[in-house]
């Protein structure tokens, strides 16, 4: 149907742009979803039917997914509702759990994210869907969580984390061990009319006395919306070769968004989408080299030290 013979398709219970779950109108039958067609329940054995339809590649299984300030029996009532639920959808699964991704919940508690992730790695998946997060943790919880739940999974099935996506989240989970990421971050910042432009090549540049070379621009992304670039016939990123740094400028971008014109998204998207994936290319090799724990502790001091000067 979409044509990418290339690619493989991953479904999930929830949009994550348009139809967020809902923990106060789930109940013990089903998830509850906010659609573009109001409120659904939708069941394990509806949504079995779904993924029998679409057939994906990997699908995770229907969760109860629960924000970081609800208390301590809600978590435990999330673990419960999402290990039964997967019970649920493994015994209607004709592929018995050949592409299933268990998914991991239990909120700010780690007692409950370690016992979920510990229950879910009995059941016969393919991997883990660590949901639940980008719901209202702070960074130093999300830490101590992403390490409680991946120090209770087997190292040899892929996990997946949703809904975090910065390049410091994303190297903040690596660190802890996460495989996959499933975010709306390029599309937020693209309906944002905001460019990507931090470098992405660090292993790549040459390293002085263990450190990198990072003379070649900051650690940060641009609006284009705003009238700065409304003459700048620059790329986005000079070094790009993405297919709109190749044939348009920030200018011509510039003008589309303030006008409202919707190749100006389809651009925007094509630019930010490249430059994002070539960071996580920058990551693979650190990683292949040895090098990522440097890569890390590099880039985050690189954009901390941009953030404090555009501050003063």
């Amino acid at each position: 149907m979409l044509g990418l013979p290339d690619h493989i398709l991953v479904a999930a219970a929830g949009d994550s742009i348009e139809s967020l779950p809902s923990s106060e109108a789930s109940n013990k039958f089903g998830a509850s979803f906010e659609t573009p067609a109001g409120r659904k329940l939708v069941k394990p054995s509806d949504y079995m039917e779904l993924i029998s339809c679409m057939r994906p590649n990997l699908w995770a299984s229907l969760a109860d997914e629960v924000p970081a300030w609800v208390n301590e029996k809600r978590n435990k009532t999330s673990v419960e509702r999402t290990l039964r639920w997967l019970d649920a959808c493994l015994a209607l699964d004709v592929a018995a759990g050949q592409n299933t991704l268990g998914v991991v919940v239990g909120g700010s508690s780690i007692e409950e994210r370690k016992r979920c992730a510990t229950e879910v790695s009995k059941r016969n998946v393919s991997g883990f869907w660590i949901g639940g997060f980008g719901l209202g943790e702070n960074v130093e919880e999300r830490c101590n969580l992403l390490n409680a739940v991946t120090d209770c999974l087997p190292s040899d099935k892929p996990r997946l984390v949703s809904r975090l996506g910065l390049p410091e989240e994303v190297l903040e989970g690596i660190a802890s061990g996460i495989d996959l990421f499933d975010s709306t971050y390029i599309h937020q910042l693209t309906m944002g009319g905001f460019a990507l432009i931090f470098p992405v090549d660090m292993v790549e540049r040459e390293m002085q006395n263990g450190i990198f070379n990072d003379s070649a621009g900051d650690l940060t992304k641009i609006n284009l919306r705003t009238t700065t670039y409304r003459k700048d016939t620059s790329r986005i990123v000079d070094s790009c070769s993405c297919f709109t740094c190749q044939n348009h400028t920030r200018a011509y971008l510039n003008h589309l968004l303030n006008v409202h014109e919707m190749l100006a998204q389809i651009l925007l998207e094509i630019h930010n989408t490249h430059h994002y994936l070539h960071f996580f290319r920058s990551i693979r090799e650190a990683i292949k080299i040895g090098e990522f724990d440097l890569f890390w502790k590099q880039f985050v001091e690189n954009r901390r030290s941009q953030i404090a000067a555009a501050v003063m």
